[in-house]
């Protein structure tokens, strides 16, 4: 996630739920910051005729009219309004996620059923003075079921999926802190999180500072992070074969966000990311990974407004490559549609990665790095979904996301061994928010 902390990600830049290892899945829940309505004012300027409903008289509509205009947070990267916040918020945010069963004629041994996840989130974010805000976000994960242990040959010679067992259980619990400075042309943020489970844990410290030209035309970001994660592995049905690792991480990012015209605007951004510590997975029985890792992604991001419509065209890009031989480019087309007291996007989304340098389908455990997991294949993806929010009033509103994500070996741009336990899943999102003075 551009300019976010993260654990370690079996194949960072990937659409797919960030993962730390094959025992556990994680899914980033993170409610948008504030900052994804935060280039209202760039937004109302993109337009010298506004839309019929961001004359409404409801504050919320208004906002979600004016976010039509702008380039979202982005992945949690704050690009916030000069101004505090001018209401105490309050949210509460439910996900479920579901991997489909993996093919039982791909299976050596184990289950066929993979992850469930139940995620719950609460936040509230409130002014402080005049030129503070201050906001608190707490997450739980609830995971359950089986994953690829590792891979082995059948009986007619192709590869097969040993599977971990569906005895897995986890529960994590991360709370963040985060606090905002606000000037006349920018702002800045101070972020502090900790997430604990039965086997992880991990602190995270992040700067952000955005700041605006003269003409509030163009937009500066800039934000570094750091963490420090201890992995203490357990025992279960899968042995595994240390006791406690490490892994710290820092990350950079920097990018512009433009107005080009009364109706669009555009972003682009560089991110670069360097671990060092365990980056294997314990949990997988064939897996030996550099002990360092670096990443650069490329992002760009363009908006534009059909103001006969109501609507806005939403095109996001994104390259990434990393120092285990791994790239891949992300495309991503939405349609931000206002509809009575309500705005519906539909999106489409698709990804293609490399494989990494060291992994192959069945690891070849004579080298010096070696991995089977999926996750470092090349495949291609395709995710549709859709995000539906509403207002209800002025305080209270409601949001709606439902995707479906699809795996195949044959859909990448790029040559490669085809894993056989790429994984599909459905995701749903339910939240509520309510906002007072």
């Amino acid at each position: 996630m551009i300019g976010a902390i993260s654990r370690n990600k079996a194949c960072s830049g990937s659409p797919t739920p960030e993962t730390k290892s094959s025992k556990g899945t994680y899914i980033t829940a993170k409610r948008p910051h504030r900052a994804a309505a935060a280039r209202q004012g760039a937004g109302v300027a993109v337009t010298e005729q506004r839309p019929r409903q961001l004359l409404s008289s409801s504050p919320f509509i208004r906002r979600l009219t004016q976010s039509l205009l702008v380039l979202p947070a982005y992945q949690a990267l704050p690009s916030a309004a000069d101004a505090p916040p001018a209401f105490t918020e309050v949210g509460l945010r439910y996900t479920r996620y579901s991997e489909d069963s993996i093919d039982r004629n791909a299976v050596i041994f184990g289950a066929t059923d993979r992850y469930d996840i139940d995620i719950t989130q609460l936040w509230i974010e409130a002014p402080v003075g005049a030129s503070w805000s201050v906001a608190l976000d707490v997450q739980n994960d609830y995971q359950t079921g089986a994953s690829p242990w590792f891979i082995g040959a059948q009986q007619d010679g192709d590869p097969g999926v040993i599977m971990s067992g569906a005895s897995i259980q986890d529960n994590r619990v991360e709370v963040g802190v985060t606090t905002r400075y606000f000037w006349a042309d920018g702002n800045a943020g101070l972020s502090v999180s900790h997430s604990d489970e039965d086997d992880y844990e991990a602190l995270a410290l992040a700067f952000d500072a955005s700041w605006n030209t003269a003409d509030d035309a163009r937009t500066w970001t800039a934000s570094a992070s750091s963490s420090r994660d201890t992995l203490n592995p357990t025992q279960g049905v899968i042995p595994v074969f240390i006791t406690e690792a490490d892994l710290d991480t820092q990350s950079g990012y920097f990018g512009v966000s433009q107005i080009l015209s009364r109706a669009a605007i555009a972003r682009i951004g560089v991110n670069y990311t360097y671990s060092e510590g365990y980056l294997s997975d314990p949990y997988k029985f064939r897996d030996q990974r550099p002990d360092t890792h670096e990443r650069v992604a490329l992002s760009a991001g363009y908006r534009h407004f059909f103001i006969d419509h109501d609507a806005a065209l939403q095109v996001d890009y994104r390259y990434y490559a990393d120092s285990w031989g791994t790239d891949s480019q992300t495309l991503e087309l939405g349609w931000a549609q206002n509809l009575s007291r309500s705005l519906l996007t539909p999106y489409l989304r698709y990804y293609s990665q490399r494989e990494a340098d060291f992994f192959s389908v069945i690891a070849d455990t004579d080298a010096s790095n070696y991995a089977d997991d999926y996750r470092l294949s090349s495949y291609g993806a395709v995710t549709i979904g859709a995000r539906w929010a509403i207002a209800l009033n002025d305080m209270w509103a409601l949001e709606f996301e439902a995707e479906r994500y699809m795996s195949d070996a044959s859909w990448g741009l790029y040559e490669g061994e085809a894993a056989p336990a790429l994984v599909d899943f459905w995701r749903g999102t339910v939240g509520v928010t309510w906002r007072f003075d």
